[in-house]
């Protein structure tokens, strides 16, 4: 929260890289856990932005380190990987972001004392600034009583508010009550933006992408062990199947009413093989007629319900012998449940990147 200065251009000689490049690497020993397996951290120092071809695969799909590092000495950065060292990707990638789509993080820090204790960030205080502050997103479930903003981990952040105006993150912090913060940062981020889907195909899909893609539903979902929902879409190239896991709660009961035949289009990342799109959202954009048989035909010469001969069979009296076909049976259309619209996960499952329905421009799609 406190002023800091930062420059859009500067002369060569007014910056030493290597000076830079000490401090940096000073801060990064100093404060990364790199004692945990899953710590690779990375810096890089340019002056030319790298393409923003490195975010967008990035973003997308998985980067090669070796790829990175030749582009990297191609614009004459000056970086440096820790272990594995994959964490140059991100920071490469993060430097040839182009937002055409963004949106803001202020994140809040907890001193540095109360590290992997209990936080105290007031959920009625939440709810009341999401109440006032109707420019910011995924604030806090409802439905599942799960405050959003506080994270479940033991790291410094105390609290994070995501927005699209940054104005507006500053007056929310002010309404949130919390224990006391050491400070905070505004950044701008592509959190909410859907940057990492991109519109495929279904035979054009690969592991590990998210993708958007469209279908008409083949199989009634059905659950499996684990309450996960599972259906299969096909389109002119090939099917898949789409999975509504436990956590995503009252989607999944969306999901179970879909019907063989609808058309959707479909939000996720792709799973292990057999591919599975984990869904983030759906788009129902057409519903099919259901019907139901609500009462056998009655025998026209005895005034009886006629039996069920089996599936597809028609029927027979039991009384006189005369059979009918299925067409004589009364059938009703069911009334559907579900709506031709978005559908969204809840807030508590809610990936980062996922952009909620509250940013959608639905005439976009």
């Amino acid at each position: 929260g406190k002023d800091f200065y930062s420059f859009i251009s500067v002369e060569s000689e007014d910056v030493n890289k290597n000076i830079l490049f000490e401090i940096i690497d000073n801060v990064i020993k100093d404060n990364a856990v790199i004692s945990d397996k899953k710590t690779n951290p990375g810096f890089v120092i340019c002056r030319e932005k790298p393409p923003e071809e490195i975010y967008l695969r990035g973003v997308r799909g998985i980067l090669d380190l070796k790829k990175i590092k030749y582009v990297l000495d191609s614009i004459g950065a000056v970086y440096k990987g820790y272990k594995n060292k994959r964490g140059l990707i991100g920071a490469t990638a993060a430097i040839s972001w182009n937002p055409n789509d963004k949106t803001y993080e202020l994140i809040t820090y907890r001193h540095r004392e109360r590290w992997g204790t209990d936080r105290y960030v007031d959920e009625s205080s939440v709810k009341e600034m999401d109440r006032r502050f109707p420019g910011t997103f995924d604030n806090y479930d409802y439905k599942n009583k799960h405050n959003r903003i506080a994270p479940n981990s033991p790291c410094p952040v105390l609290y994070g508010i995501r927005g699209d105006n940054p104005d507006d993150l500053i007056m929310a912090k002010s309404i949130v009550v919390s224990e006391e913060y050491s400070g905070w940062l505004l950044f701008e981020t592509n959190q909410g933006t859907d940057d990492h889907l991109q519109r495929k195909k279904i035979t054009e899909i690969n592991l590990f992408e998210s993708v958007i893609t469209e279908g008409k539903v083949v199989n009634k979902p059905f659950a499996v062990k684990g309450g996960h929902v599972i259906f299969r879409i096909k389109d002119e190239s090939g099917s898949i199947d789409c999975a509504a896991y436990e956590p995503t709660k009252e989607f999944k009961e969306v999901i179970k009413q879909l019907e063989i035949g609808d058309f959707v289009e479909v939000y996720g990342g792709v799973r292990k093989e057999p591919f599975t799109i984990n869904l983030e959202k759906i788009q129902v954009k057409e519903l099919v007629k259901v019907i139901k048989k609500v009462e056998n035909p009655i025998c026209p010469n005895c005034g009886k319900h006629m039996k069920s001969l089996g599936k597809g069979q028609g029927y027979r009296c039991i009384k006189c012998g005369l059979k009918k076909d299925e067409s004589f049976a009364k059938y009703e259309e069911m009334k559907r449940n579900i709506k031709t619209t978005f559908y969204e996960v809840p807030v508590c499952a809610r990936r980062h990147l996922s952009k909620p329905l509250k940013r959608i421009n639905h005439n976009h799609f």
